[in-house]
C-alpha cells in the first residue's frame, strides 16, 4: 500500500501533509521553504519516496467563479515539475481559512508561524481529496 501527499503551494512557503496507508486518515507532516524551488521539489520527493507515497495532490486555489487566476497557474505549473508520482490537482478554494479556524479551536497562535497555517491547509485539501 501506499500513502497520499498533498501539497499546499504558496509563493513562500509549501504545507505538507500525509495520508496513513489506508487512505483513510490525513495528518499534518512539514513546511518547506518555496525558494530556492528546485531545492523545494527535491525536498518534496524526499519526502515522498521516504513515507512510500503514490500519488501528490496538489492544490490549486480557483477564484470564487471557478477560474483560475495567477496564484492557480502558478501552482499547476509547479506540479508540472514534480516527476514520478501520478499528480491530482484539487480545488483548494477556503481551505486558508478552513485551516486558520482549525487552529484556533484547538488554541494554536499561529500568527507568527504561517507555516502551521500551510500544514493545515495541506491537510484539508487532503481530507477533500480522500473524502470522494
Amino acid at each position: 500500500m501506499h500513502k497520499v501527499m498533498a501539497l499546499d503551494v504558496g509563493t513562500k512557503r509549501i504545507g505538507i501533509a500525509l495520508s496513513d496507508y489506508l487512505r483513510v486518515i490525513a495528518t499534518p507532516h512539514s513546511f518547506i521553504s518555496r525558494m530556492p524551488e528546485e531545492k523545494a521539489l527535491e525536498e518534496i520527493i524526499r519526502i515522498a519516496k521516504e513515507n512510500r507515497v503514490e500519488k501528490i495532490v496538489v492544490g490549486v486555489p480557483l477564484n470564487m467563479d471557478g477560474s483560475k487566476g495567477s496564484q492557480a497557474k502558478d501552482c499547476i505549473e509547479f506540479s508540472q515539475k514534480i516527476i514520478g508520482f501520478d499528480i491530482i490537482l484539487e480545488d483548494e478554494r477556503l481551505t486558508s481559512e478552513e485551516a486558520e479556524e482549525r487552529l484556533r479551536s484547538r488554541k494554536v497562535d499561529f500568527r507568527k508561524n504561517k507555516g502551521l497555517v500551510d500544514m493545515e491547509s495541506a491537510c484539508v485539501i487532503l481530507e477533500q481529496y480522500l473524502g470522494k
